[in-house]
């Protein structure tokens, strides 16, 4: 836990950003009976009933102190998609940064070994070499602050139903661009002196 608080700590530097990322599944659904739309004082009102459309794994990379996010919608959760989007990050979203220092859980998939699976030798070396993993505790992925994001984009996007998939990936595209228009980031203030007072609990203690 500590080590995550010293990463949040580190001074801002445009050659080393920090990127938070986390992923999770969402089945889409769609509605049998057509819904009522909303109306002065009244939500949208949808039947119990719905029709099971399709399962995607939504990605998000956020970074809290430029106020930048991307999202992506993919078939599967792969090593093979994961290498594909830590690429992307690299390549495209951030092709002059020396090095990025990425947040994210323990999922099996989330490692260095990931791009070596997806891609050659060369060009998983050279992704490695620019890229510095930092892992939350097991129990502790409240840490991530992209957990935060996802669950704005879950509340403010894909929280509903979806005709299909490609509708779902639309409307977090849209929301993507909205919200990085307002480059709203993140302050982290929880330090490593606040987790020893109020998660005192957690630390060993003297027998």
């Amino acid at each position: 836990m500590e080590k995550i608080l010293d990463v949040y700590c580190e001074k801002f530097d445009e050659q080393h950003p920090l990127i938070c990322m986390d992923e999770a599944s969402k089945q889409i659904t769609s509605d049998i009976e057509p819904a009522l739309p909303m109306a002065p004082g009244q939500p949208r009102r949808e039947d119990h009933h719905y029709q099971r459309r399709d399962v995607r794994a939504v990605f998000l990379f956020f970074d809290p102190l430029r106020g930048w996010r991307r999202v992506a919608s993919c078939e599967s959760r792969t090593r093979v998609d994961w290498a594909e989007q830590v690429r992307q990050l690299l390549d495209k979203d951030y092709p002059q940064a020396k090095r990025i220092t990425l947040v994210c859980d323990n999922l099996n998939t989330h490692d260095i070994a990931s791009l070596y699976t997806a891609f050659d030798a060369p060009t998983a070396h050279r992704l490695a070499r620019r890229l510095r993993i930092e892992y939350t505790p097991r129990n502790g992925s409240w840490l991530n602050m992209a957990e935060l994001e996802l669950s704005v984009l879950t509340r403010q996007c894909i929280g509903r139903r979806f005709g299909s998939a490609e509708q779902m990936a639309l409307a977090m595209k849209r929301w993507q661009r909205d919200r990085n228009k307002t480059e709203g980031g993140a302050a982290w203030r929880f330090t490593t002196a606040d987790a020893r007072i109020k998660l005192r609990h957690l630390y060993p203690t003297d027998i």
